[in-house]
């Protein structure tokens, strides 16, 4: 009798010890789900700066090549063209 008694024991301790276990891995599970979402909205965050950045470097890029700089006059050049044919464009309309 004391035989089963001690499976039982046994079975028992094992299996608060799978339980522990199993709430220790929840509760790691939890925190990494919260670090992933934190990482993700850090790098969402990055992007929009990124995005941001890229388009502060066209705008200055394009002020550049207006203002004439030695570096871009081909740049420049096209740049004017265009707003010459888009300028024409609109009296072209206006005159219709």
């Amino acid at each position: 009798m004391s035989n089963i008694e001690d499976i039982v024991d046994s079975l028992e301790h094992k299996i608060s010890k799978v339980l522990l276990k199993v709430d220790h891995l929840k509760q790691a599970n939890l925190k990494l789900t919260e670090d992933l979402a934190l990482a993700r909205q850090e790098i969402q965050a990055q992007e929009r700066l990124n995005m941001d950045w890229e388009e502060k470097y066209k705008a200055l890029k394009i002020a550049n090549s207006m203002l004439g700089s030695d570096d871009n006059k081909k740049e420049t050049k096209l740049k004017i063209n265009a707003l010459i044919r888009d300028i024409d464009h609109c009296i072209a309309q206006l005159s219709d």
